[in-house]
């Protein structure tokens, strides 16, 4: 499912000349990811899990983890995890005239040549991203390389990352699941005074702290009591 930007006139009313074209225009974002200003898509739709600063649209076909901080026991990111890809969302505070985007690019560039690896800028479908290949030690102890694809998209004082692993990382469908899933993300960026590039905070769903107390799981466990899948080895 595909939300649109909400519009003041009825959805059978004919757009005056221009209209559409000015509205395309007026957003950048046209197919997504949304402000929480910009949808309530969310407000009916069961299948969406309400994480405070990320508002996620769950599908059946991809898993949902959400990452806990050792050293805090805060949610760190989401990750999405389907069979041959993965995606893992984050979100940051960002200045209102925006432009962060390009510095965070310079840094996953950065880090990626500490680690060994390289980084490329290309255009896709959310703008400039960032195609990383970084060598990682496999389970058997071999050296391989691993594969990304960043992306960042800049709404109202935030900037929503998502890094695309697996599959998604080497051949972008744009209409692909994960691709839509990051389409389909509403960012509760908050009114509080955050620093540029602080994490926006998320919070646990009540049935999943029930369900990590009952299973007597501790705090730096994920919620899905499993491993990664896809790792994300060029964070900031």
């Amino acid at each position: 499912m595909i939300f649109r930007r909400r519009a003041s006139r009825e959805p059978n009313e004919s757009p005056e000349d221009g209209e559409d074209v000015l509205e395309e225009l007026d957003n950048p974002r046209p197919r997504g990811p949304w402000d929480r200003t910009e949808t309530d898509a969310d407000a009916a739709d069961e299948t969406y899990l309400d994480l405070g600063g990320l508002v996620v649209k769950s599908r059946p076909e991809l898993e949902l983890r959400l990452q806990v901080d050792e050293a805090n026991g805060l949610i760190a990111s989401v990750m999405l995890a389907g069979p041959e890809s993965g995606l893992e969302l984050r979100a940051f505070a960002a200045p209102r005239s925006g432009g962060i985007w390009e510095d965070v690019r310079k840094d996953l560039s950065a880090e990626a040549a500490r680690h060994g690896g390289t980084a490329t800028e290309v255009d896709g479908e959310f703008g400039v991203e960032v195609r990383l290949m970084v060598p990682v030690q496999g389970p058997d102890g071999r050296t391989a390389t691993q594969q990304s694809r960043i992306v960042g998209v800049e709404g109202p004082r935030w900037l929503l990352r998502g890094t695309f692993l697996g599959r998604s990382a080497v051949e972008p469908d744009p209409e692909g699941e994960v691709e839509s899933a990051f389409r389909d993300v509403i960012v509760v960026r908050g009114g509080a005074p955050m620093a540029p590039r602080d994490l926006i905070a998320m919070t646990m769903p009540a049935a999943a702290r029930d369900a990590i107390a009952a299973q007597g799981a501790t705090e730096d466990e994920e919620v899905t009591g499993e491993d990664d899948e896809w790792e994300d080895d060029a964070d900031e």
